[in-house]
């Protein structure tokens, strides 16, 4: 469930923004404001690093999958990568899902 904040008087509640890293216990973290700031700058950053490795890894796969010289170990490494991945991949859009349903328009 989104953290819900106001700003100022008469203003309608943000959802605070799930960033794309966890905390040290694996917990969420969040930041609040109007998503100009130094540490949605960074989350933005992070996202789009994430999401181009992602299709990176994709691509990657998909080469190892024609290749009959893989080994079960390097296919095992991919699919944990592609686990990692896929994981963050949702984490960016459960948040972006997050900022669009609150978006004023």
């Amino acid at each position: 469930m989104p953290h819900r904040t106001t700003y100022g008087i008469g203003t309608s509640p943000r959802p605070a923004r799930l960033l794309p890293w966890t905390g040290p216990e694996g917990k969420p973290c969040y930041v609040i404001g109007d998503g100009t700031g130094y540490v949605s700058r960074i989350a933005d950053n992070v996202e789009s690093v994430r999401l181009g490795m992602a299709v990176e890894l994709l691509d990657h796969a998909a080469d190892m999958l024609d290749d009959r010289q893989v080994t079960s170990a390097q296919l095992r490494y991919v699919v944990a990568r592609l686990a990692e991945s896929l994981r963050d991949v949702h984490r960016i859009a459960e948040s972006r899902g997050t900022r669009l349903r609150a978006a004023p328009w």
